[in-house]
């Protein structure tokens, strides 16, 4: 009986039966009788078991086939499964019209066919007999665990999306950086909206795919590490490739009184300049040159990088000379004596603005008293928002004005003169000591001027900044601007006030003259604001005008070698490059012409390549207020974050995502 149940005949005759109890009725197929036949078979299993020797894996292999075959072969009805074959501790796997049956100790699957309790309980007794006694609650602990062993296996076997997982975690976090936010945005905002945004847009099933995305605050963090990591050094490896490089430097206290050191470093980059966040150090103790320049050297040295091919640094040089500053060039030049040192033409600027008459200055301590007056006091500057939109202004209120923001002089003056009808209006109800100031002809002749001088040189400080600045660019537009000084200085001589706006249209409306002290104060501005120019600009050496343009000089140049001047004739004579030179940026045009004329073009370039102004690490400080805020003040890695969002390098997400592997987010 054993041997035929195994052959799989049974299963093929249980189905046809022909049955002659008392009336002798034909063959039927009938589900009692099956059900009577199957408690037999039970029945003679168990007596037959207990003296059959054990079943080999190799003989239940080849009953499980022969059964599928038996099973094909008669086109049987599919057998279902019932809850209850989980005490036999079998679950089921596959269509639901025709399930297989599994184990759950074992995990191994069998037909279809074999989805009776006779066939379930001999591979318990056979394979687990150890555990052919267990509960129910037993099986219900294996199947839950073979449940979870099942999602984990088939969440890893997606290989292909894990390892896009990873990517779109490097991406949100780049971004993430990019902008300076706290990590966690990434896990309680970015996350949740983009699974919410993707289920209305495309589906539930789809949106449950961004779960497989790591975006925790550590996991943030540690890809933000990894793609700075990665940035710097593929800048450092341009640096080390680059004929020359400059550096500029500054240094600064953020929220936390931390004093921190910005280095910027500009570098040749396939014929092209290019300009780049180097690093941001704390200063633990002092911030004197020698402190500064130890922290440089030691980057410098640690990452191979030499000094020798440094032409130039940059740094604001607000203070002496003779103080930290000097410091740090003397110790620069100890190491390379060939390095020039520039003193930022912003702040020269600003120093330059800084000097002015006494009565002018007066009236700029008044506007600014006037406005802190309506601006310090919450109420006040509530009354006075009022009374504007009541009188239909354009502006809705005034501006503060802060010393080390320059521009904010021309700002504040400006908007202050423009609503100097409804400050008339509010000291009326509001009582100032200087409140008469605003009726005064004088006062507001002295404003209007104040107003559009320093409006004209915000346009030049502001002319100042940007990129790729050259010290050629910096010096053309203060030399216009001292020529403008004194060409305004004799237009107001000869009573004409076409070019300051706000002061000729105030003459205009009231029909009233300049006055001769205005006048006087206004041509004395004039020209010691030209001479205090001069005195931080001196006129640049002619012998360098053959670097702004080898095509129109005057052969020979005494300053050039007789090697440099002969490749400066070619040059000169090359038609093709006179094209090229019109048509792209000086420091590009000597770049290119490396190839062709090396001696000539390393000559020019050490003048080209440092940096004029400041200004990248001025933009760099600001970036640094809005990360570092009072609430992130504890942040420590603030040079990676700030690599992120201010470096124009992009990480090599390919790369990364191969050096790291790729897990599902948990």
């Amino acid at each position: 009986m054993l041997n035929w149940l195994k052959s799989g005949k049974l299963s093929s005759r249980t189905s046809y039966e022909v049955v002659s109890h008392e009336g002798g009725e034909g063959p039927r197929e009938s589900e009692d009788l099956e059900a009577t036949e199957t408690e037999r078979i039970e029945k003679e299993n168990e007596r037959e078991s207990e003296d059959a020797p054990q079943e080999t894996e190799e003989e239940g292999r080849r009953w499980q086939k022969r059964g599928d075959e038996g099973e094909h072969q008669t086109g049987k009805k599919k057998r279902k499964y019932d809850d209850n074959y989980l005490s036999l501790g079998f679950t089921w796997i596959g269509d639901t019209d025709c399930p297989k049956p599994q184990c759950v100790l074992c995990s191994e699957v069998l037909a279809n066919s074999c989805l009776k309790p006779s066939y379930l309980r001999r591979h318990l007794h056979t394979k687990h007999g150890n555990l052919s006694q267990k509960p129910l609650a037993f099986f219900k602990a294996k199947l839950e665990e073979l449940q979870k062993s099942q999602k984990k296996m088939q969440f890893h076997s997606c290989v292909g999306s894990t390892k896009d997982a990873l990517r779109a975690s490097y991406l949100l976090s780049y971004r993430v950086g990019r902008k300076g936010l706290p990590h966690t945005i990434a896990e309680d905002v970015c996350l949740p909206a983009a699974k919410e945004m993707v289920e209305c847009m495309i589906g539930v099933k789809e949106a449950k795919k961004l779960d497989m995305i790591p975006v925790s605050n550590n996991t943030v963090s540690r890809r933000i590490d990894a793609m700075s990591e990665d940035i710097l050094a593929t800048l450092i490896s341009r640096v080390k490739k680059s004929e020359f490089y400059s550096l500029q430097v500054d240094e600064s206290t953020d929220v936390a009184n931390l004093a921190n050191l910005l280095l910027y470093v500009r570098y040749i980059f396939e014929g092209t300049v290019q300009e780049d966040f180097l690093f941001c150090r704390p200063l633990a103790t002092r911030t004197t040159g020698q402190e500064i320049f130890n922290l440089i050297d030691v980057f410098m040295r640690t990452n191979g990088i030499d000094w020798e091919r440094c032409v130039g640094i940059c740094t604001d040089g607000a203070k002496s000379m003779t103080g930290k500053h000097k410091g740090l060039i003397a110790h620069i030049r100890r190491v390379c004596p060939s390095v020039s040192w520039l003193h930022c033409s912003i702040h020269r600027e600003a120093l330059a603005a800084k000097n002015m008459p006494a009565d002018l200055l007066a009236v700029l301590n008044d506007a600014v008293k006037l406005v802190n007056f309506i601006k310090a006091h919450p109420l006040n500057s509530r009354i006075f928002t009022l009374l504007c939109n009541e009188m239909g202004s354009e502006h809705k209120s005034l501006l503060l004005h802060t010393e080390v923001r320059w521009l904010s002089r021309g700002k504040v003056l400006t908007r202050l003169f423009e609503l100097r009808h409804e400050l008339q209006q509010f000291f009326e109800e509001n009582p100032f000591h200087l409140a008469s100031s605003v009726h005064d002809e004088d006062f507001l002749k002295r404003l209007a001027y104040l107003a559009d001088i320093f409006s004209a040189l915000n346009e030049l400080n502001l002319s100042l900044q940007g990129v790729s600045v050259t010290v050629f660019n910096t010096q053309d537009r203060i030399e216009a601007m001292i020529k403008k000084l004194r060409f305004w200085a004799s237009c107001v001589s000869g009573n004409t006030h076409l070019c300051f706006p706000t002061l000729h249209e105030f003459l205009g409306e009231n029909d009233v003259d300049l006055g001769e002290h205005v006048q006087s104060l206004i041509i004395e501005h004039l020209n010691q604001l030209a001479e205090q120019l001069r005195k931080h600009f001196p006129p640049m050496d002619t012998s360098r005008a053959w670097i702004r343009n080898p095509f129109e000089v005057s052969l020979p140049v005494p300053q050039l070698s007789f090697h440099e001047q002969e490749q400066l004739i070619e040059l000169s004579s090359d038609g093709a490059l006179q094209l090229q030179f019109k048509r792209k940026p000086l420091v590009d045009f000597w770049t290119e012409s490396m190839t062709s004329y090396t001696v000539l073009a390393k000559q020019a370039l050490r003048v080209l390549m440092p940096f004029a102004t400041t200004y990248l690490c001025e933009a760099g400080f600001s970036a640094m207020a809005a990360v570092k805020t009072k609430h992130r003040q504890r942040l420590d890695a603030v040079e990676k974050e700030l690599r992120l969002k201010l470096s124009s390098i992009a990480p090599n997400f390919g790369e990364l995502c191969a050096k790291m592997q790729a897990h599902p987010s948990h």
